[in-house]
């Protein structure tokens, strides 16, 4: 099977088949918006796809850098949901707690993540999980970060396309 290099390097190398891909497509009607922002973002999404698949094994590099940042955002999410809650003491005791109910929810983060991955190509190496990958790219980029529809589908197709072509690359393509 292929490895971290061998994903991602294939990730970097076939993005302009994508782009041509996308580019066929808004010609039939589909309303791809190939601004150099989008094909940006779409290029890194692209290639994040192409390794992410294999987030559901302990010992992948694309699981070992998964998990900081799902802890971090967790964290930081409970801290902006804290901040201005907590109002025990002085401004700084206070930033201070809230600090400390986000790290906790960040720990906790950190080995929830690992315990709620299934087996090692299992679900997470399907096209189910690529469609939820291109919708989550999608709704980053149009609401997120406040970019156009156009944008947004081209990002998602970019992100579902490359989690795809690591599929394709461990000749393990299922439906879920």
């Amino acid at each position: 099977m292929p490895n971290y290099d061998v994903h991602v390097l294939s990730g970097i190398v076939s993005y302009p088949i994508a782009v041509a891909i996308a580019g066929f497509l808004s010609t039939l009607g589909i309303p791809f918006s190939l601004t150099p922002m989008a094909l940006v973002l779409g290029y890194a999404l692209y290639v994040l796809g192409a390794d992410l698949p294999d987030m559901d094994h302990p010992n992948a590099l694309i699981h070992r850098g998964t998990k900081p940042i799902v802890a971090v955002a967790v964290g930081s999410a409970v801290f902006l949901r804290l901040e201005g809650s907590i109002k025990v003491g002085e401004p700084w005791v206070n930033l201070s707690l809230s600090w400390l109910g986000a790290a906790f929810s960040g720990a906790i983060a950190w080995y929830g993540f690992t315990a709620i991955m299934p087996n090692h190509r299992g679900i997470v190496h399907s096209l189910l999980f690529a469609a939820i990958y291109g919708l989550l790219s999608y709704l980053l980029i149009e609401f997120g970060l406040g970019m156009s529809t156009g944008e947004a589908l081209f990002a998602g197709f970019a992100a579902f396309a490359g989690y795809t072509l690591h599929l394709i690359l461990d000749r393990e393509v299922s439906l879920i």
